[in-house]
C-alpha cells in the first residue's frame, strides 16, 4: 500500500530543492541558446574550419548518450586536466547539459534559419549589408520567432534530464527524493512525488508553449 501520509510529507521536502533544479536549467539553456545559436550561424554560413568543427561538436554530442558525457565531465576529464579538478557537481552538470542540448538546439535554429525567405537575404544585400549584418539584424530574429516553441520544449527537456545530476553527488530534486528514499525504504512514495512534481511543472511549461503558439500565430497571420 502507497503511504499518502508519508508522501504528503515528503512534498515539501522535494519543493524546497525545485529552485536548484529550476536555476540549473534555466542557466544551462541560456548557455546552450548562446552556442547552439553561434554553431548554426557557422553552419549556415559554412565558415571555413569552423563549419567542420561545428559538424563534429555537433555529431558527438548527439551521439553520445548524456549520462556518459556527464561522467566524462566531472569523473574523466578531471584525470587530463587540471582544470576539470576544479569543479563541482552542479557545475559539472549544467556544463554537460549545456553542450548535449546546444548540439540538437543548433540543428533546429539552423532549420529556422534555412527556413526563412531567400529574398530578405537578397533584400539585405541590395542595401549593402554583410551577411554577418543580414543574420543579425533580420534573419535571426525571424528565425526566433519560429523556434520559440520548439525551444521551450528543449528547456522543457533540460529540465527534466536535470535529474541525471544526482548521480555526481549533486542534490537537487531527484537527489533529495533518492536520500529520502534509502533513509526510509519508501521507495515508490519517494520517486512517486518527485514524479508528480516534475509532471506539474512540464505541465505549465506545456500551457506557456500552447499559448506562445497562439500568440506567434496570430503575428504571422496578421
Amino acid at each position: 500500500m502507497i503511504d499518502l501520509g508519508y508522501m504528503a510529507g515528503l512534498f515539501p521536502v522535494i519543493l524546497g530543492y525545485v529552485p536548484l533544479t529550476v536555476a540549473m536549467a534555466a542557466g544551462s539553456m541560456a548557455g546552450a541558446l548562446v552556442l547552439s545559436s553561434i554553431l548554426a550561424v557557422i553552419r549556415v554560413l559554412r565558415v571555413p574550419v569552423a563549419h567542420q568543427l561545428a559538424g563534429v561538436f555537433i555529431s558527438f554530442f548527439r551521439g553520445t548518450p548524456l549520462l556518459v558525457q556527464l561522467f566524462l565531465f566531472y569523473y574523466g576529464l578531471p584525470q587530463a586536466v587540471a582544470f576539470f579538478t576544479r569543479i563541482d557537481g552542479i557545475t559539472a552538470a549544467m556544463l554537460g547539459l549545456t553542450l548535449h542540448f546546444s548540439a540538437y538546439m543548433a540543428e533546429s535554429l539552423r532549420g529556422a534559419i534555412l527556413g526563412v525567405a531567400r529574398d530578405q537575404w537578397e533584400a539585405a544585400r541590395s542595401v549593402g549589408m554583410t551577411e554577418v549584418q543580414t543574420m543579425r539584424r533580420i534573419i535571426l530574429p525571424q528565425a526566433a520567432r519560429v523556434a520559440a516553441p520548439t525551444l521551450i520544449n528543449y528547456f522543457v527537456d533540460i529540465l527534466k534530464s536535470t535529474s541525471l545530476a544526482f548521480t555526481l553527488g549533486v542534490t537537487e530534486m531527484m537527489g533529495a527524493a533518492q536520500k529520502e528514499a534509502a533513509g526510509s525504504f519508501r521507495y515508490l512514495e519517494a520517486f512517486l512525488t518527485v514524479a508528480v512534481i516534475y509532471w506539474v511543472i512540464v505541465e505549465a511549461l506545456s500551457r506557456v508553449q500552447k499559448a506562445l503558439e497562439v500568440r506567434l500565430g496570430r503575428g504571422v497571420r496578421a
